[in-house]
């Protein structure tokens, strides 16, 4: 019978496509081809300058913002508290890099304790205005100054997403703002786990 035939050579062939595409399925937008946003080095709240190498084994979470933030800010620290208690045991896996976009108020002291009441492992990068210029610019991030009532009092628009990059030191992902935390936890734990 002819059609048996072609069945037994066809299951083969199925078999194969099937598993030949092992390329992991993530909610955020995979960013794995993007050439930018590799070589950066900023100093954190200790001053001590670091880079992506400093995270080697971990999955890097990069966001920028400020300390004065109403928003979007804080709601990004809390839900990054939700992912890493989600994440079980592999919750020391993840590392979250604040990059403030306002260094002029945002102190080391200041971003200190910010971030300690959200999570007290993660680390704040504090530029100067030049330097959080450049990293900004090679992660095709945008910010800007917004004048408040008085001089003091200004805030600052910056972009809301964050950055993803796997435990070898790959940009992978981009992460949109408002993305779902258990949707966060699947795609952080694919990067632990390798994928």
């Amino acid at each position: 019978m002819p059609w048996i035939r072609t069945l037994l050579l066809c299951i083969p062939l199925l078999w194969l496509s099937a598993c030949s595409d092992d390329k992991p399925s993530f909610h955020a937008m995979d960013f794995s081809q993007v050439e930018y946003a590799q070589d950066w080095h900023m100093p954190d709240d200790t001053g001590r300058y670091t880079s992506v190498a400093d995270y080697a084994g971990k999955v890097v979470y990069v966001f920028f913002g400020f300390a004065h933030c109403p928003d979007v800010c804080p709601t990004t620290m809390v839900e990054m508290a939700e992912v890493k208690e989600k994440l079980g045991k592999d919750f020391d896996k993840l590392q979250v890099l604040f990059v403030t976009v306002d260094p002029e108020r945002d102190t080391p002291e200041i971003m200190r304790a910010y971030l300690d009441s959200f999570d007290p492992s993660a680390h704040a990068l504090i530029g100067s205005p030049e330097e959080v210029e450049k990293m900004a610019s090679d992660f095709k991030v945008f910010y800007q100054r917004v004048a408040g009532p008085t001089p003091e009092s200004y805030t600052m628009d910056h972009a809301a997403g964050a950055y993803v990059f796997d435990p070898k030191g790959k940009l992978r992902l981009y992460i949109n703002y408002g993305t779902p935390v258990d949707n966060i936890v699947d795609d952080i734990q694919l990067l632990i786990d390798g994928k």
